[in-house]
């Protein structure tokens, strides 16, 4: 597995589930993907939780983790800036940075829908434009998902949530080498 199929992975793993099968090689290489490189991959409680529940209890169960409570909504514009006038400046820079660098997400998102940031990152990397991503990273990506990460506070036994640590752990340690072009 490459950074840009390990970016996929979890890309399709935080979206809607559709195809469990799927969901379930995605764990399986990611968590060999993170192993070999030394990284915390804490997707054991997730990919036990896929395992076990068929689809439709997936399904239910994404609902009523990212929809129904907006503490974990997966748009990380909404936990950097809430609902004022910089969520819209952010917005729109994630939307010419995608433009910039031939991105054409297929899904109808927000651009700041977590699964579609991460299949950008997955673009940067599979044309290896490894500092306009590390920067894209930690300037567009990191303080949201940590945010995101703190919703989960108190809510025991999410099985998402080890799969948004996966990401955090995953972005930063792409982010480890230094930057030259500023994107947002």
């Amino acid at each position: 597995m490459t950074l840009a199929q390990s970016y996929d992975a979890l890309a399709r793993m935080l979206d809607y589930p559709g195809q469990k099968e799927i969901i379930e090689t995605d764990c399986e290489s990611l968590r060999g993907f993170m192993s070999e490189r030394g990284l915390a991959c804490p997707i054991a409680p997730f990919a036990g939780f896929i395992a076990s529940s068929t689809l439709a209890a997936l399904q239910e169960q994404y609902v009523a983790t990212f929809d129904f409570n907006p503490a974990l909504a997966p748009y990380l514009g909404h936990h950097l800036y809430g609902d004022n006038q910089k969520k819209g400046g952010y917005m729109i820079k994630l939307k010419q940075e995608y433009v910039r660098y031939g991105f054409s997400p297929l899904a109808k998102e927000l651009p700041d829908h977590l699964p579609l940031v991460l299949g950008f990152l997955a673009h940067l990397a599979q044309q290896q434009r490894d500092t306009v991503r590390q920067n894209f990273i930690s300037d567009c990506v990191l303080p949201g998902v940590e945010r995101l990460l703190t919703g989960f506070t108190g809510r025991h036994n999410s099985p998402w949530e080890a799969v948004v640590e996966a990401a955090r752990s995953l972005c930063a340690a792409d982010n480890q080498t230094g930057k030259e072009e500023k994107p947002c």
